[in-house]
């Protein structure tokens, strides 16, 4: 690591340092965030030349974060912020396309531009590769466990959407501190590596009714625009109706922007309500899969007769999992530090007529503050924010040492 360490202080008193250097590399691999990865080797550079005096301090080597690349690209790299062991770049030139990049895939006019989206010109199989291989990579490297106890790591299942399946967005447009707007800002969401928004007047990854909804609100603020004294982000939440829970037939969607206004989805039939600001998952498309799979690893069925009796869920919000996987349990217990999401969880298990539910307001380690079911009975859920759980609720966990523990991340870097 020492021979790509930067010493950020002399480049901040370097002369030149102000002038961004442009260079080419090739991409070696993605990183767990989905930028590519290149080294620029300095001792390659000529003895004297003006590159070479711009790379600044001792390192040999230079690690070049670049995004929207994928392995074997040969690139043209700008150079535009230095961190300890690593150098941020803007992409300015395929040289030589990789075989895995096929830029006729891209579904998107803002694609490069807007941070929302890396992977467009890889195909999806790929796509889903890297993402094996980056819970690969964090049993590999961040798990201590000894290399023959590392776990096998399942292909990744593909979403039934590529294109068209988030039911929130949220863009925005800023209002600059302590002066008045002189025209229409721009509204949609952020440019990659700048505090910058790019205008954004369509998403290719949100539902079609979300994208007019947005195409609505756009309007509202060109209409008024003069008028906001600071920057506003704006909500926008697909909304489901049923004649009932099973009939499809009668659907129909509309986009809502009130995050207080209470709000349906429907997952497997199973009917969710809560408010349009709070959190829920945004592609309802996979999640009957998610579901099922959590389901299935739990050993929850009616026909299993080894499974658990009971089934703990932490950070179990406005109840998703605990009532589609309260089938083949005596009880499902649910613990929530949002007193707001418990109350629409408790909502969700009268709609689904579902009851062998519990719910608690608290921390997560607060389920161990009541009278537990046995362990070996037991199977829990965990579900945390993108942060993971805190050290107090894994120790005592680890403590109770339930039968089976089936955990949902986002963070696959938590815990």
């Amino acid at each position: 690591m020492d021979d790509a360490k930067i010493d950020v202080k002399q480049i901040l008193n370097f002369e030149g340092f102000r002038e961004a250097r442009i260079v080419e590399c090739e991409i070696i691999k993605l990183g767990a965030n989905g930028d590519g990865l290149a080294v620029h080797r300095l001792h390659d550079l000529p003895e004297g030349s003006q590159e070479r005096t711009n790379a600044i301090g001792s390192s040999r080597i230079e690690v070049l974060v670049v995004p929207f690349v994928v392995p074997g690209d040969k690139v043209k790299v700008k150079l535009y912020k230095a961190q300890t062991y690593y150098q941020l770049c803007d992409l300015v030139e395929i040289v030589e396309a990789s075989p895995d990049r096929d830029d006729s895939l891209v579904n998107c006019q803002y694609f490069a531009k807007c941070s929302g989206c890396q992977f467009q010109m890889m195909p999806y199989d790929k796509q889903l590769l890297h993402k094996q291989k980056v819970i690969e990579n964090a049993y590999k490297y961040f798990s201590q466990l000894p290399t023959d106890l590392v776990p096998a790591v399942d292909p990744c299942v593909a979403s039934p959407l590529k294109y068209n399946y988030r039911t929130k967005l949220t863009p925005h447009f800023d209002v600059p501190r302590k002066k008045a707007l002189t025209e229409l800002p721009p509204i949609g969401f952020g440019m990659k590596g700048r505090s910058v928004v790019v205008d954004i007047e369509e998403c290719s990854i949100g539902t079609p009714v979300i994208n007019q909804g947005m195409k609505e609100q756009r309007e509202i603020v060109k209409d008024k625009w003069a008028s906001y004294k600071r920057g506003v982000t704006i909500l926008l939440r697909e909304n489901t109706s049923r004649a009932a829970n099973d009939d499809v037939a009668s659907e129909s969607k509309a986009c809502v922007t009130d995050p207080k206004q209470i709000i349906t989805e429907f997952v497997n039939n199973y009917r969710f309500e809560f408010p349009a600001g709070s959190f829920f998952q945004n592609n309802n498309s996979i999640l009957p899969l998610i579901t099922d799979y959590v389901r299935n690893n739990l050993r929850l069925s009616a026909e299993s007769t080894d499974g658990p009796k009971y089934l703990v869920d932490a950070y179990c919000g406005s109840g998703l999992f605990s009532i589609t996987c309260s089938t083949g349990v005596e009880s499902v217990i649910g613990v929530e530090i949002s007193a707001d999401s418990v109350r629409y969880a408790e909502i969700n298990a009268k709609l689904n007529n579902v009851q062998n539910t519990k719910f608690i307001v608290g921390e997560a380690e607060k389920i161990f503050a009541n009278s537990l079911t046995p362990a070996n009975e037991t199977s829990v859920i965990l579900d945390p924010p993108r942060k993971g759980c805190d050290s107090v609720f894994l120790d005592q966990l680890i403590t109770y040492l339930p039968k089976k523990i089936v955990y949902i991340s986002c963070n696959v870097h938590s815990q």
